[in-house]
């Protein structure tokens, strides 16, 4: 079994962190532990999440060498570049030239209750394909709309702030709302991607919606006020406000679920 690498803390003076390696399987071998039919790069992804969400690598803290990762997972070089690269794209961890990769954010600590650590890398991967998608369809629910149509989309967005006005928020009525803007872009494509996209994009919000409920009444509002930037936008058939909206909407989306502080 491959000892322990150390993950150091950039700060002088101070013991170093111990990265927890993963439970050996049967025969005594460690590796990554396959929970589901998912690449090798999500799974590495969500294990080291995993330890960012758990505190045990706090922000600050230096990651092992490529070449380290390797041999304490049991896997290719290939497949930790593309979990280091998702980290960094999802602003977890930065890397610093001649000197490392170090935690940079840290989720709230009640994801782990929400979700497997491995299925957020499926919902923040979803998040990339909804920018270009919903944005696009946004843009085009500005354009094309019409009265019925924008009715609908009103009456979803009444729906989301009821709920959130109680205190619960459902996914429900968050798919909705976006299902009405794709409706309403005049192209049965979008409506019809969304639907593809069905068990990532309601496991996310739900997510969401839970992290939601579970957070100060501001995060509510935060939501609800991207949603009326939006709508508006639809209204006034600004179709470049309505791209931006929606495209700022899901990135902040995907802000709060990763970084504590925003949350």
């Amino acid at each position: 079994m491959f000892k322990p690498v150390n993950w150091e803390r950039n700060v002088p003076e101070r013991p170093l962190k111990i990265f927890h390696m993963p439970e050996a399987a049967p025969g005594g071998q460690t590796g990554l532990v396959l929970t589901r039919r998912q690449r090798m790069g999500d799974q590495l992804y969500g294990q080291i999440l995993e330890q960012i969400v758990s505190g045990r690598l706090p922000e600050g803290t230096r990651l092992p060498a490529e070449l380290d990762l390797c041999k304490m997972f049991g896997v290719s070089r290939p497949v930790v570049r593309q979990a280091l690269q998702r980290l960094r794209a999802d602003g977890l961890v930065q890397a610093r030239q001649g000197s490392g990769t170090y935690v940079m954010a840290r989720p709230a600590e009640r994801l782990a209750n929400f979700a497997e650590p491995q299925r957020v890398a499926e919902f923040l991967r979803c998040i990339e394909v909804r920018l270009v998608l919903e944005g696009s369809a946004a843009r085009h629910a500005a354009e094309r709309r019409n009265p019925a149509e924008l009715a609908g989309i009103k009456a979803a967005h009444e729906r989301f702030r009821g709920e959130a006005a109680l205190g619960s928020p459902s996914p429900d009525a968050d798919l909705a709302f976006h299902m009405a803007i794709a409706q309403a872009s005049g192209n049965s494509f979008y409506p019809a991607l969304l639907a593809h996209l069905h068990e990532a994009l309601t496991g996310f919000m739900n997510l969401s919606l839970q992290l939601t409920r579970t957070s100060p009444r501001e995060r509510a509002s935060q939501v609800l006020q991207e949603h009326v930037l939006i709508l508006e936008a639809i209204s006034l058939q600004d179709a470049d406000a309505a791209q931006v909206a929606m495209q700022f909407h899901l990135t902040q989306a995907r802000r709060r679920m990763i970084d504590r502080n925003r949350d």
